[in-house]
């Protein structure tokens, strides 16, 4: 089958999915309706590109056949050779977005994330960093519209965040998102710095498909849960009861404890909830080596060596290592401002993608190269 066969049998799948939406007896299935919509909104994109390509086709073999015309006047043969011109761009550019939206979909890219901020070297720093970081993505989760809740926090003794892990909400929160983990470097002067130097700090950025229960069942055997006393600020009532939770799993020794809560069970929910998530992710690990060494390559040490990302405050600048992109409005940036940032990274790791199945060995014609010559 080639891509073009694919586009049409993707197009008649979207035609069905449409009736049957229609359909008085899926309307009377609440379950059923929603699960049809879901798929029936994940082919509209590559739908409405192909029709706008197969338009677009329409009219270039208007004008060419208007300038293979030997009957038409020099004028109207002049028209149609701009026509054609413009067309064929057009054309071209449907064709790019089209490769793309046919490439391989990860798996992961409509779920929720469980977001881990840690403060790695740098002392007090990188925890004033972390708290930084954390409100950076907060603000941008708001201009997407997600939700973000914080499961669990570690404050340093400077009012930083030694660690804080967040549930974020939404729609295609991975798909924006799952570029983000690493080392993420800072320099500026800190706050503490009496002589003006600019020192280095780093903190580690975790980004995790948060995992439905259906896709990871705990056994209870397979947990022991310790309750303890919060520590930290919350009130005396926090502060002396057994409110916090420890969980251990005993097959992986993933530990896992949150203490945020003056609920014992509200603790337990959301430290089960983090498990669930770090358990999703060693099984996607275990079936796929890549994402092994994507794993480790994100998080690292938390060394300033093993950077992704620079945020340097001096010069207002923030560089991205892996793509050498540069922008000079840091200020943009730590605000939330990530969309030019998280767009270039889409747009990188889409074009490997693109130079992996040009690359791979051809089973099937290439897209569109048995329409024109």
């Amino acid at each position: 089958m080639n891509y073009l066969d694919k586009l049409e049998e993707i197009e008649a799948k979207y035609d069905n999915l449409t009736a049957q939406l229609g359909d008085p007896r899926t309307l009377a299935e609440p379950s059923v309706y929603q699960k049809i919509a879901k798929s029936h909104a994940g082919l509209r994109e590559v739908v409405e590109k192909y029709r706008q390509w197969k338009a677009v086709e329409k009219n270039l073999s208007g004008a060419r056949s208007l300038l293979l015309d030997p009957g038409s006047d020099p004028a109207m043969r002049s028209l149609a050779e701009e026509e054609i011109e413009n067309l064929e761009s057009q054309a071209a550019e449907i064709e790019a977005g089209l490769k793309v939206l046919l490439l391989p979909r990860d798996p992961n890219d409509e779920k929720n994330v469980v977001l881990e901020i840690r403060a790695g070297t740098g002392g007090d720093e990188a925890t004033l960093f972390a708290q930084e970081i954390f409100r950076m993505y907060s603000r941008y989760a708001e201009s997407q519209g997600w939700r973000v809740e914080v499961l669990s926090t570690s404050l340093s003794g400077a009012g930083g965040l030694k660690e804080v892990i967040a549930v974020v909400e939404g729609q295609k929160v991975y798909s924006k998102l799952k570029y983000e983990g690493g080392v993420h470097r800072v320099q500026r002067v800190p706050s503490t710095e009496q002589q003006g130097r600019i020192h280095t700090s780093a903190i580690t950025v975790a980004v995790l498909p948060e995992a439905d229960d259906v896709e990871i069942q705990i056994d209870p055997k397979d947990i022991r849960i310790d309750t303890f006393c919060s520590s930290g600020p919350g009130g005396q009532s926090v502060n002396t009861t057994y409110s916090a939770v420890r969980i251990t799993h005993l097959p992986t020794g993933i530990v896992v404890s949150c203490q945020d809560e003056k609920s014992q069970i509200k603790n337990r929910a959301k430290a089960e909830r983090v498990l669930r998530s770090r358990l999703y992710e060693l099984k996607l690990q275990e079936q796929q080596k890549q994402i092994t060494e994507e794993r480790r390559s994100m998080v690292g040490a938390g060394d300033r060596s093993e950077k992704i990302r620079t945020y340097n405050f001096p010069q207002n600048r923030v560089t991205d290592h892996r793509i050498g992109l540069t922008l000079h409005q840091l200020d943009r940036v730590m605000d939330g401002k990530l969309d030019e940032m998280i767009e270039a990274l889409t747009t990188y790791y889409q074009a490997e993608k693109l130079k992996q199945a040009s690359a791979a060995p051809q089973t099937e014609a290439l897209p569109f190269s048995d329409v024109r010559s």
